[in-house]
Order: structure tokens, then sequence, then C-alpha cells
């Protein structure tokens, strides 16, 4: 029977940075991919921002199968009549090594299986991990089947709802509260179509994010990305809200591509994939422990996903976290010393990084978004606040600040708004 120095869990960001890391410095490592593929079982189709891939594998964009640059970011406060935006672009971002790039995984997460077997790694795709092994007290190996394979580390990074984990003693039932539910569709247009729609040029994306009445109040918001001959169009929403609301996000995803903000966007175009996924979406609040004897746990599968409202970051910190598992890996290698005390190496390394410092900072976020007002009142107040400054009806107009307390004081109270505004200072 093989022994491995280390077996990863997961062909996602997450397991492949930290695979591609280890197999690089030498180490004999197995993965284990589900799917019949790296990506087979994954939806995400969207923005990647961070610097990260680019110090796993230097000039990655030059080889990856990237979609498009990220230019353009839109917010869009979406009521029902219609919408009020921010729309930002930058040039700065047309350049190496850019801000961001749009990706599917499908095409994406079979590219970085390939740049792990290239590294030396096994990937044993189509093959999912039933247990853990377990020696003196510690994770020894896993177990496919009735086979199995032990190894000095075993790396978890299968995903937001991981067994594995939990059978490790890292990690408790999450709540529906704690995850949210993302649906969405590739809908196939020609490349000129999609330029032309929204003011592209050559390589240029789109990340669009929209928050109102496409989720019927409830907390989460769309999302529409620009591929190269297809948009990536969906919705991320509370579980826990779905459940006690008694809808479908099915259903709300095809409201969503009817409304008149998003109908023309996607005009002509044809439905060609459909996904459903969890997401973990309470930060710190549902991180699990990130060490025990012989295991580490990455990516969602340890709830290392930013979302604030204003961006939704998970990619970016799956790799990170991945390479920080392999990093604390290394070292516990050098020691011949793979207990829990060692392998805490790897929180420290998350705590001098981006990931944990920037879960901390917005730690207060995941509670301020359950705010309905988010989703209810301020989408249509702000559109009927612009409908108002913007409508001629041959009558005296009345100054700005009039209107805005008019409106405001038929809607809503001030003190509600300023309480929310305090609560969005100390959260985001």
């Amino acid at each position: 029977m093989e022994r491995f120095d280390a077996i990863v869990v997961g062909g996602g960001p997450a397991g492949c940075a930290s695979a591609y890391v280890m197999a690089k410095a030498g180490l004999n490592v197995l993965l284990f991919e589900r799917g019949k593929f790296a990506g087979a079982k994954n939806m995400w189709g969207g923005a990647f921002f961070g610097p990260q891939l680019n110090e796993l594998i230097p000039e990655f964009w030059k080889e990856a199968p990237v979609e498009r640059f990220v230019t353009r970011h839109v917010l869009s406060f979406m009521a029902e009549n219609g919408s009020t935006s921010l729309d930002f672009k930058s040039t700065r971002f047309c350049a190496a090594p850019y801000n961001g790039f749009i990706l599917l995984r499908a095409k994406f997460d079979g590219w970085m299986a390939q740049k792990v077997e290239q590294a030396g790694a096994i990937v044993a795709a189509g093959m999912r991990v039933d247990d853990l092994l377990f020696q003196e007290g510690r994770v020894s190996g896993v177990k496919v089947g009735d086979e199995e394979f032990p190894s000095d580390i075993v790396i978890l990074a299968d995903g937001v709802n991981s067994l594995l984990a939990k059978k490790a003693g890292l990690r408790s039932d999450f709540l529906p509260e704690d995850m949210k539910q993302g649906v969405k569709e590739i809908i196939e247009l020609p490349r000129e179509t999609i330029e032309q729609r929204f003011n592209l040029v050559n390589d240029e994306g789109a990340a669009i994010e929209f928050v109102g009445t496409c989720t019927r109040g409830l907390p989460g918001g769309g999302f529409l990305y620009t591929n190269k001959n297809s948009l990536s169009l969906g919705l991320v929403i509370e579980l826990g809200s779905l459940v006690k609301s008694k809808l479908k996000a099915s259903d709300l995803l095809e409201e969503f591509k009817h409304h008149p903000e998003i109908s023309r966007l996607i005009e002509g175009g044809r439905t060609v994939e459909y996904s459903a996924h969890l997401i973990p979406c309470s930060g710190l609040a549902m991180m699990p422990k990130l060490a025990t004897g012989g295991a580490l746990v990455t990516g969602d599968a340890a709830a290392l996903l930013l979302g604030t409202g204003l961006i939704l970051e998970g990619a970016n910190f799956a790799i990170a976290s991945g390479m920080a598992a392999a990093q604390a890996a290394l070292e516990a290698k050098e020691k011949n010393d793979f207990s829990v005390g060692s392998l805490s190496r790897y929180e420290q390394l998350l705590k001098e990084s981006f990931v944990l410092q920037d879960l901390n900072t917005f730690r207060g976020a995941p509670a301020f978004l359950k705010n309905r007002r988010i989703y209810e009142l301020y989408p249509e107040l702000a559109f009927e606040i612009f409908e108002a400054i913007f409508q001629s009806d041959g009558m005296p107009r009345k100054g700005t600040l009039q209107v805005v307390k008019e409106i405001i004081k038929r809607r809503t109270s001030m003190s509600s708004i300023v309480s929310d505004l305090w609560k969005a200072r100390k959260a985001i």
C-alpha cells in the first residue's frame, strides 16, 4: 500500500493551489476530485480578484482559460420599474497584471488540475472520499470505498458542506442562515453583441451586481458577468430566508431574467447551462476549527469567503488558504510533526495574510446585510428620488433637497436611514 506525503480532497481552487505548492516542493501528493473532471461539480463562473493566482503561477493569464479582464464594475439598485446604478470603469485595469479576471470554473479548474499534474501530483478524478482514517487520535489518511490511502496529512478542500471536516471534528452543523443559495445560468450570445451591449472592447469585461427587487426583498442579490461568448447570470439568496418564504431560487431567477433591466441585456441569448450551489455567508461566525492532528481545512470548507454587499470574494481566499495550508504542511514535514500544535502554523499564516484580516475588518457585514430595508426600501427610494428629479410635468420644480425630504418622509423616517448608515459605517 503506497503512503503519500499529502492527500488533498477537492479539485477546486483551494485544493489545486495546495496540491500544486506541495508537489512543486517535492512532496508525493494525491488529489481526489469526486467529479468526472476538475470543475464538473462547480457552478461558479464570475470575477476573480486578487494577486494570489499570479503569485502561485506567475503571468498565468498567458495560458489560463481567462474569459475577459474586468474593466467595468456596476452596482445596480433594482426597483420594480427601473434601476439606479453606479457605473465604474478604469483604464488602469486594462493592462497586466490586471485587477480582475472573468472565468468559467469548468474550464479554469481543469486547467489548474493540469498544472497540478505537471507539478508531479496525482489527480484522481471521479473518486469520492467516503471517510477519514485515524491513527493514535489523529487523521492518517482517507478511505475511498473499501480502499485505504494513508498519508502524513490530509487537506480538506471539499466545499462548504464538507462532511469530512465534520468527521474530523473541525465543525458542527451549519444553520440555513449561515448559507446562501446561488443559482446561475450560462446564456450564449455572440461576442460582438456582448461588446456592443456592455460597451466593451477586445477582452474587456463587465461585472454587474444587483440589489433590490431581484430577490423580492430577501437578503442577497443578482449578478451578471460577461464571458467571451456568453453571460453568467444568477442570484445569491440567503438560504434561511428562502426556506421561511417558501420561495424557490429558480423561480426568482426566472423573474430576474424578465425584469426590463435584464431582459434587454440577454435578448436573443440561449441558455446552455443551469447550476446551483451553496455558499458560506456568515464569515468568522461560522468559520470552523482550521486544524486538527493530521488535517487542515481550506477554502469554502473553512467558510473563507468575504461578502460586504459591494464585493463577494471567494476564489482568491480559496487560493490563498490553499497556499497557506501547503506551506504549513511543508513545515510540518520538515519537523516530521503533524500534531495540531504544529499545524496551528496554518492559522498563523492566514492571520498574517489578507484572509483573516479582511474577514475581521468586515466581521459585522453578514449581520448588517440581513437588514431587509437594503433590499426592499432603499432601491425603490433611490429610484423614486431620481425619477422625481428628472421628471418634467410642466409644473414649477421643487428644490432637490425638498424633493428628497418629501419622498423620504413618505417612505420611511430619517432616523431609520441615519441608523442604517451608522451600522453600514461600522460593518462595511
